[in-house]
């Protein structure tokens, strides 16, 4: 007969759990049972080797060190930002003194400083090596912040429209005039001379840092219909793709600043027609990237489909369809592997000359918000709204 619990337990002070590996088995099917009625399996399994849980709330980026890549930046709903260490989680310092939830996080070119920016637009310098606040600045309502890729230079972009640049730490000051609604994502040129910037009216200006005046306007058909969401350029600076809520991705010349071509997705979901004072459903880009080492690049949607395009040929190479909403992606650095991050939860690597994932990494309770990946792509560290990060060894046993 089968044993009954009472009996089953009394044997169970029997074992010894030192010996290492004779239970194994055991174990493994023990865990099976708790995880079940789980939702979804989101955190019946951990798949990561750190997890940092100083935040008491959503963690909303994340940003390593680009000289060691051993420090990582976050901030959070809990108006707090923290520098700590990937290998074990130990907290470096705190980046006190926000007011409200910090958005934007990350090093300088060097890892000699670490900005952390909130949501009112309180942005301030800490020196990493002394761990001590050295300049603050307030602007409007933040909406992005980006280092400059060669020097002490820190870009923001707030919801007048305006643009910032700061020398660090002297604080000089130099504003780029956009259109009268929020500049709502902008990224830095490799040759750091030009920043391209995105506005919630469809526009998209390329910038002149030096001379604080915009060498291209893309506006009416050339522009979107709807807010940019991101902006990437390819490794040269040639080439920027523009994502937006008006589910485009369009491909533009920096050089010229016209449009060399039109990336459209239908979305997956099928359409219902809106009624009265409803929007139709919009299949927005959340997020995009060129491969360094072929000629793809990757469009992240919010109905989870993850496009690869061939830029050569202008047209879609493969479709990797998630379960839910790409929150992220990001290419490796030396390979044509795409990571992507979703609403369920999950870290997902593509190889993106086939279009099949190659692994998932889970362990988060909620969805990831923000991730990055290290130089030699061996650790990704992500936060969530489960108000913790994570750090997972993605290293890979083909390499």
């Amino acid at each position: 007969p089968p044993t009954p619990a009472d009996d089953l337990a009394g044997e169970m002070e029997d074992v010894d759990f030192e010996d290492e590996g004779a239970e194994e088995p055991d174990g493994e099917a023990w865990d099976t049972e708790e995880d079940e009625g789980l939702e979804d399996g989101m955190e019946a399994q951990d798949d990561s080797e750190v997890t940092f849980s100083l935040h008491s709330a959503s963690v909303f980026c994340v940003s390593l060190d680009p000289k060691t890549n051993t420090l990582a930046v976050t901030g959070g709903e809990d108006d707090k930002a923290f520098v700590w260490r990937v290998s074990d989680g130990e907290l470096l310092f705190e980046c006190s003194g926000h007011k409200d939830s910090v958005t934007c996080a990350g090093f300088s070119h060097d890892s000699v400083f670490v900005a952390t920016g909130d949501m009112s637009g309180l942005i301030k310098v800490w020196r990493v090596d002394a761990k001590e606040e050295v300049w603050s600045f307030e602007v409007g309502d933040l909406e992005w912040m980006e280092w400059h890729p060669q020097a002490h230079v820190l870009l923001a972009g707030t919801a007048d429209g305006n643009s910032w640049m700061w020398k660090i730490p002297s604080g000089d000051c130099k504003t780029f005039q956009g259109p009268a609604c929020p500049a709502t994502c902008g990224r830095i040129l490799p040759d750091g001379k030009r920043a391209v910037v995105g506005y919630e009216d469809g526009t998209m200006r390329i910038w002149d840092l030096k001379q604080g005046t915009s060498l291209h306007v893309l506006k009416g058909q050339d522009g979107h219909q709807d807010p940019l969401t991101c902006v990437a350029s390819n490794q040269d600076g040639s080439l920027i793709l523009t994502g937006s809520v008006d589910c485009h991705a369009k491909l533009v010349s920096s050089a010229t600043g016209k449009v060399v071509c039109v990336f459209k997705m239908e979305s997956t979901a099928p359409k219902t027609p809106a009624g009265e004072g409803e929007e139709a459903e919009s299949n927005s880009v959340e997020s995009l990237g060129f491969c360094n080492v072929m000629p793809l690049a990757a469009v992240g949607y919010l109905d989870g489909t993850l496009a690869i395009y061939d830029l050569s040929t202008q047209s879609l190479r493969h479709r990797c369809q998630h379960e839910s909403g790409i929150v992220q992606l990001q290419w490796e650095e030396s390979s044509a592997v795409v990571y992507t991050c979703s609403l369920d939860g999950a870290v997902r690597l593509w190889d993106a000359r086939s279009g099949k994932m190659i692994s998932e990494y889970r362990g988060h309770s909620a969805e990831i918000l923000d991730f990055a990946v290290n130089k030699d792509a061996s650790i990704v560290v992500t936060t969530s709204g489960d108000h913790q990060a994570k750090v997972f060894c993605v290293q890979r046993p083909d390499r």
